[in-house]
């Protein structure tokens, strides 16, 4: 089973309206006819919309950095699915661990919206991963498969291979710090079994698991030949052009 590779660019809060633009038209015209390789790129919520039609016609696709779960209502600052499939956006994060620290979002929320993103066809980038006490008390595996079956708890087979799965350990989120390719491959091999165990290994086999710690052009060569790293969600290499750039190249030379 081959997988296309996946690169998401998270912009988190970085970038106004018209940076927004400026970037998106670079890899336009860099890498927007690119065809083996899908591209993500998922600015802040001011900005989805110029740059969604910024890269019109391009083969780049437009992902959401958040969502609420409810359809509509008096949530104040926050943004429905249907908003963001309003404007074409194709993917959205959900459980990031910045969500998750900063804000207390809990599995059960995070499972609310995958559910609710996957009803209105836009398809979760699901974040999992430990912290460095967790890693150091040998936890990790355990702590994965808990978010894991919590966040996907009621999604079905039909559904499941619109899921991407974020492997991103904490401790290696802007730290620079990477987890090792053994490390890394190790727990996607492990979500991969985890993902056997909840839906079949058919459709296991199809959904695309991303490394999330720190990926740049000079470790992701390594990283992406991993057998279950299908890919990168990448956070300061996005930001700008050429490197982000140079991590979709490396992901297309993976063989």
């Amino acid at each position: 089973m081959i997988r296309k590779k996946l690169i998401a660019g998270n912009w988190k809060m970085n970038k106004t309206s018209s940076d927004a633009t400026a970037l998106v038209t670079e890899l336009v015209a860099e890498v927007g006819r690119t065809s083996d390789v899908d591209i993500v790129v998922c600015p802040p919520f001011t900005s989805l919309e110029v740059v969604g039609k910024a890269i019109e016609g391009s083969s780049i696709k437009l992902g959401a950095q958040n969502m609420h779960h409810e359809a509509s209502g008096a949530y104040t600052g926050e943004i429905s699915a249907a908003m963001l499939r309003a404007i074409f956006t194709n993917y959205v994060i959900l459980g990031h661990s910045e969500r998750r620290t900063y804000f207390g979002e809990t599995d059960a929320f995070i499972n609310k919206k995958v559910l609710a993103a996957l009803k209105n066809q836009l398809k979760p980038i699901l974040c999992v991963g430990e912290t460095l006490a967790e890693r150091e008390s040998g936890s990790t595996l355990k702590v994965v498969q808990t978010q894991l079956e919590a966040n996907l708890e009621g999604v079905s087979k039909d559904l499941a291979t619109n899921v991407v799965i974020a492997y991103e350990p904490v401790w290696a989120i802007g730290t620079g710090k990477v987890a090792t390719t053994e490390q890394a491959q190790e727990v996607h091999a492990f979500i991969r079994s985890l993902l056997v165990k909840l839906f079949g290994d058919a459709i296991a086999q199809k959904v695309r698991i991303l490394y999330g710690g720190s990926m740049k052009p000079a470790n992701a060569p390594e990283l992406l030949s991993q057998k279950d790293i299908d890919g990168g969600l990448i956070g300061g290499a996005a930001l700008e052009a050429r490197s982000f750039t140079d991590l979709i190249k490396s992901a297309a030379a993976v063989k």
